[in-house]
């Protein structure tokens, strides 16, 4: 186990290790407390977690409120992705030279700002605008979140802070689909945004108040210019092509350009930084085949996840035609099995180490996508929270144990960037879910759409009418019925649409079990973190 010395807020350098006896002014009393730290950046985090469930939930209402197309909605949750994924680990570089603290409290208050700009905006760009403006202060705050804890918490400690830390995103998660349908269903769906201000603002006090600032010994006290100029425009053109792909199609030359591009700019990346004198992303932290793995692990983990929930709010709500609230509340099996599961995880990991666990979870998890797959418009309360339920239960021990297995397998010195990768994992397997299943969903409704139009001997489509049916059949909306048609037909036309959305959302989630089971091989080969955690102060 390697040896970390980290300084403390005022620059005095501090032995890891428990010194409950020998604690420096800067850190008696509640500040710089463990447990305390951990309250104070689930928090900051909760912001995030919550805005993401929200906005989910609220996609539908955005939709009809500023009359946006499916690649507008698609836009608010991607512009989000592509600002995180872009800017996550340059973010945590910028943890580790100046400090998580300063970094974590500036995306507190950068995030909370944006959410309020949103929720005055009015217009499809300017919602598009300020989140891609969220993504860049959430990219902030994920790593030195992450940064803060593994420089407070001892390495026996860090399962257990990730467990509770990963249930208070669980418990926002959960909190998102009620809160935000109540919103939506009772004020109107800015009101999902302006939530995040207050919660905001009780993080920033706490921060200022109880965060004391870790930095390790050897930090780095210089910038890699080329290396973040590569790295963003690399990690741009693969999110770009991936959003653009299924406008574009796969093999469009522009989005085979981006992905050319995508791979010239890593190549170019990965040799400048065996050169650089202080990398941007060590390299060397890939010699970890723990680490390589807890990566990938998480990548695979956000593909299904993310790329599936995308499209089972419009399931429920244009499918089931549920209101908002009632489809926060079908989803509570899934948020509320995280809620429980992930203090259980850390514990479980803590004990046994990440290997077992990790297989399992993402066994289940493959049965809960296989699962989803043969939902259909008939499907019930039971038969969904039965495969939310295990959902949640698959992927709460995969959020904390690849977490604690990239933070824990990277040295503190870069903390920071390991949380960043951590985040950029997940934000890259999000956006690739959500291009990829969404692309699939596209073709299969296409294909199964005029078949079963014609199954229900509806007259024919084309043009400009046809395609519009095509743009409603991929959210699982029902047409609107030409006044005095008959209740037959209206039905008909409802069926069609609603049996061609089901196909397409049945393919997704196949190929996301699919996904599940290749991760859950990955997962064989990741193992408890080998360096030593930060200093272990109060606990």
């Amino acid at each position: 186990m390697s040896s970390q010395t980290t300084t403390v807020a005022d620059g005095t350098p501090e032995p890891p290790g428990p010194r409950n006896s020998e604690i420096t002014g800067a850190r008696k009393g509640l500040r710089g407390h463990p447990w305390l730290t951990l309250v104070t950046v689930a928090l900051g985090v909760t912001m995030v977690a919550l805005d993401g469930t929200i906005v989910a939930i609220a996609n539908p209402a955005i939709q009809k409120d500023l009359g946006a197309s499916l690649a507008d909605v698609q836009w608010i949750t991607n512009g989000y992705l592509l600002a995180l994924a872009v800017a996550l680990i340059t973010a945590g570089k910028l943890g580790d030279r100046f400090g998580h603290r300063q970094t974590f409290l500036i995306g507190v208050v950068g995030f909370a700002a944006a959410s309020g700009a949103i929720g005055l905006g009015g217009s499809v760009s300017l919602v598009i605008f300020f989140r891609v403006l969220q993504g860049i202060f959430g990219a902030l705050l994920m790593p030195a979140a992450l940064g803060l804890l593994r420089a407070t918490f001892p390495a026996e400690k860090l399962n257990a802070a990730i467990g509770i830390w990963g249930a208070v995103i669980g418990a926002s998660t959960a909190a998102g689909p009620i809160v935000g349908g109540l919103l939506v269903e009772h004020v109107n769906w800015e009101s999902v945004f302006f939530i995040n201000i207050p919660v905001g603002v009780i993080a920033l006090v706490l921060g200022v108040v109880l965060l004391v600032d870790h930095r390790a010994e050897k930090a780095p006290r210089s910038f890699d210019v080329p290396g973040i100029v590569l790295l963003s425009v690399a990690m741009f053109c693969l999110i770009w092509a991936l959003i653009k792909a299924p406008e574009w199609s796969w093999g469009d030359e522009k989005t085979l350009l981006f992905l050319g591009g995508s791979i010239v700019a890593f190549l170019l990346f990965g040799f400048w930084e065996t050169k650089a004198k202080e990398p941007l992303l060590p390299l060397s932290m890939f010699r970890s085949v723990p680490l390589t793995a807890g990566t990938v692990l998480m990548v695979l983990m956000a593909f299904g996840f993310m790329g599936g929930l995308f499209f089972v709010t419009f399931y429920l709500q244009n499918v089931h035609g549920m209101s908002p609230v009632d489809s926060g509340l079908r989803l509570l099996p899934l948020t509320a099995m995280m809620i429980v599961a992930s203090p259980l995880a850390g514990s479980l990991i803590t004990k046994v180490g990440p290997r077992i666990p990790l297989v399992g979870a993402m066994v289940v998890a493959a049965v809960a996508m296989f699962g989803l797959s043969t939902l259909d418009a008939e499907s019930g309360t039971a038969i969904t929270s039965l495969w939310f339920g295990l959902l949640g239960l698959g992927l709460a021990p995969v959020m904390v144990g690849a977490t604690e297995v990239i933070v824990g397998n990277a040295p503190l010195e870069h903390a920071g960037v390991a949380g960043g990768l951590q985040q950029a994992a997940m934000q890259v397997g999000g956006s690739l879910g959500t291009a990829v299943l969404g692309a699939v969903m596209a073709s299969r409704v296409d294909s199964s759409l005029p078949e079963k139009w014609a199954d229900s001997q509806l007259p024919p489509l084309k043009g400009e009418q046809a395609e519009q049916l095509k743009g409603l059949a991929e959210v699982g909306m029902a047409p609107p019925a030409p006044k005095g048609t008959p209740a037959q037909i209206a039905e008909a036309m409802t069926k069609a649409v609603h049996d061609s959305f089901i196909s397409g959302m049945g393919l997704a989630f196949t190929c996301a079990g699919i996904v599940a089971v290749v991760a859950a091989g990955v997962a064989v080969f990741t193992k408890r973190g080998s360096n030593d955690a930060g200093p272990s102060v109060h606990v």
